[in-house]
């Protein structure tokens, strides 16, 4: 299957997993009954607004289907959906939007 030493592949799988658990375990275990301080409360709220867009915006500069190069149509999609979410305030609005532009774009240009 692969070259990976299986000592060295159960090594890493075990560490991030107990890496995972402290992590975890830092914000509900430990802070679990109290309450945050307000300065975190006010970060961790901009935590999603920072993750997606990240997550996003990779896929629409540089597409898989076109081997990475930036293409018209996810480039169009994109705005649109920007547009779409900025006018509405609404999330699935901007999400449907994009989805039935980019189905709709595929489908007539290809």
């Amino acid at each position: 299957m692969s070259d990976i030493d299986p000592i060295t592949l159960w090594t890493v799988i075990i560490g991030l997993a107990v890496g995972s658990f402290a992590l975890r375990f830092a914000f509900i275990g430990i802070m679990g009954g109290r309450a945050m301080p307000e300065w975190l409360m006010r970060h961790l709220r901009y935590t999603a607004v920072a993750v997606i867009p990240a997550l996003v915006a990779p896929l629409v500069v540089w597409p898989t289907p076109t081997g990475g190069e930036p293409s018209l149509i996810h480039l169009a999609v994109g705005c649109a959906t920007l547009a779409a979410g900025c006018f509405t305030r609404n999330v699935f609005a901007a999400m449907g939007t994009g989805a039935i532009l980019l189905i709709g774009y595929l489908g007539l240009f290809g």
